[in-house]
């Protein structure tokens, strides 16, 4: 097949903004390549972003909230789209911002991303495939993470149980074992408390470069009433976000042990998720760690996460060519592809069988997919330079 440009964009579970990132994407036999043409991310307006955070559990949200909420969000989207530019592009694909994920019993019974891709079409012109994550959830699964389509196919065949960590508001591990089949969770948080706590505590949105944990202590008596929380021990598959994990979650935690400064909050949080993160790969006997996501700039959580892992060593997904900053939104334009390829998958979250994901929303020409691509790729190698995309690299 020839070369399609894809722009994948994504907000993820700390709701800072909008990532964007395009990509050029072809198969090759059992191979696919993707070039990394550029990526951004678009900060929400302050009002929004307070009005997602204001409309998450335990907050209110009505039937109007939600609509306006859906519509800005998808007028955002586009508007990111735009600035960092879909010219020559075949096709956008969204992963939305998730604003509710609904898990009772260990099981996910749905999941809403907002942000109406219809916003996206109108003003690109293209087509847009969107709500990713409900097909998985109806035949069975988690609907996150989905990390794993792309790190199953970046880190092919390790001579070593390998995991891949993306470090959101919500933590999430993919577990590659050779001669296993590979897995998929949430760990636990992130940055979520932790930027609960920033907000709470500093008026800020997050502890920029964890200086503030940096200086404090860890609270032993409230990281154990932290880790006493079932999540942790329950098995995979399974998955998690800020319906459990938010400001109120914390201050009942808190409620629990005597008065805790700032820095040692902050600290203990940090401790928190390297923990949490560091023994579901003990549980699985991983020997390798790749990092991506905005919590790979917090130095507190990497110096944390580096100790916790010892003598695992832990490297990014820069060091493969794919920016950690951008890897959810590469995943996006990955996802998308597929689907627009014919080519279904399965996210080991659960699911009952491989499937193609995602709906798609007409541009302003009908909708022509490329014929379905044969076979199951096993690979995705990042490469360079870059070739044209869009129209002109199938012409």
């Amino acid at each position: 097949m020839g070369w399609y440009r894809v722009v994948g964009v994504i907000s993820g579970t700390s709701m800072d903004g909008v990532d964007v990132a395009v990509a050029d994407l072809t198969v090759r036999g059992d191979t696919i390549d993707l070039v990394p043409v550029r990526h951004a991310q678009i900060p929400y307006p302050d009002d929004l972003r307070d009005a997602l955070t204001a409309a998450l559990p335990p907050g209110d949200c009505s039937a109007e909230t939600l609509c306006k909420l859906d519509t800005a969000v998808g007028q955002a989207f586009a508007e990111a789209v735009v600035a960092v530019g879909a010219e020559g592009a075949d096709l956008v694909a969204s992963l939305g911002q998730t604003l509710f994920h609904w898990v009772d019993g260990g099981r996910c019974l749905g999941t809403l991303q907002l942000g109406q891709p219809a916003w996206i079409a109108e003003a690109t012109g293209l087509p847009v495939v969107a709500d990713l994550r409900a097909r998985d959830v109806a035949a069975g699964g988690h609907g996150a993470p989905l990390a794993l389509v792309l790190d199953r196919l970046l880190l092919s065949d390790p001579d070593t149980p390998t995991a891949a960590l993306n470090l959101g508001g919500i933590a999430n591990i993919t577990v590659l074992t050779p001669n296993s089949p590979a897995i998929a969770f949430d760990t636990g948080p992130g940055n979520a408390l932790l930027d609960a706590a920033a907000q709470s505590r500093l008026g800020t949105s997050h502890d920029v470069d964890g200086a503030h944990a940096a200086t404090g202590t860890v609270r032993e008596d409230l990281l154990g009433v932290l880790l006493r929380d079932p999540y942790y021990a329950a098995p995979p598959p399974k998955s998690t976000g800020k319906e459990l994990f938010n400001g109120t979650y914390l201050d009942a935690a808190l409620a629990r042990v005597g008065p805790v400064a700032d820095a040692e909050l902050l600290a203990t949080l940090v401790a928190l998720t390297a923990t949490t993160v560091a023994d579901a790969c003990r549980r699985h006997d991983v020997k390798k760690v790749v990092a991506s996501g905005g919590g790979v700039h917090n130095t507190a959580l990497l110096s944390a996460l580096r100790t916790a892992l010892d003598p695992v060593p832990l490297s990014t997904t820069d060091d493969l060519g794919l920016p950690v900053d951008a890897k959810e939104a590469y995943l996006a334009a990955l996802l998308g592809f597929l689907t627009w390829s014919g080519i279904a998958v399965d996210p080991a979250t659960g699911a009952a069988g491989p499937r193609l994901l995602g709906s798609i929303t007409p541009g302003t020409r009908p909708v022509s997919p490329p014929d379905p691509v044969g076979g199951n790729p096993r690979r995705l190698r990042i490469v360079v330079p870059q070739p044209l995309g869009g129209v002109h690299a199938r012409t």
